[in-house]
């Protein structure tokens, strides 16, 4: 039962990592809004780093049925252990972080690097079907 949850997790996972490529394909300028608002409240902040524990634990959880069970467990506990150390991380650095990428992705550059979003995507869904 909790590895089917986590498997359906990860595919919805792996369809976030697609729908993420089209928007930075077809709008890259809507891309680098949405990166610019990473950590810009407390909301925003703390709603991202929770969310983001759903697929790390998912792939933990699954990693046993899929096809790259070490590989899944590693980028899981990296995902897992990494949310924790960012609700440490003043909110404020989190943002200025986030400011600073999006000044230096320029909209061309989303839509270069748009394909490793779909090819992760696929790839992540593929691994647990």
């Amino acid at each position: 039962m909790i590895e089917t949850i986590a498997k359906w997790t990860i595919i919805v996972f792996g369809l976030f990592f697609i729908f993420v490529g089209l928007i930075m394909l077809l709008k890259p300028q809507k891309a680098r809004e949405i990166l610019r608002k990473a950590g810009s409240t407390n909301f925003i902040n703390y709603a991202e780093i929770t969310i983001r524990m759903i697929p790390a634990t998912a792939l933990i959880l699954s990693a046993n049925i899929s096809k790259y069970p070490e590989f899944f467990k590693i980028f899981g506990w990296f995902m897992l252990l990494t949310s924790f150390v960012l609700y440490f991380v003043p909110r404020q650095l989190h943002h200025k972080f986030s400011l600073k990428a999006a000044d230096i992705l320029k909209p061309f550059y989303f839509q270069l690097i748009s394909p490793f979003a779909f090819i992760i995507g696929i790839v992540i869904i593929y691994s647990v079907t």
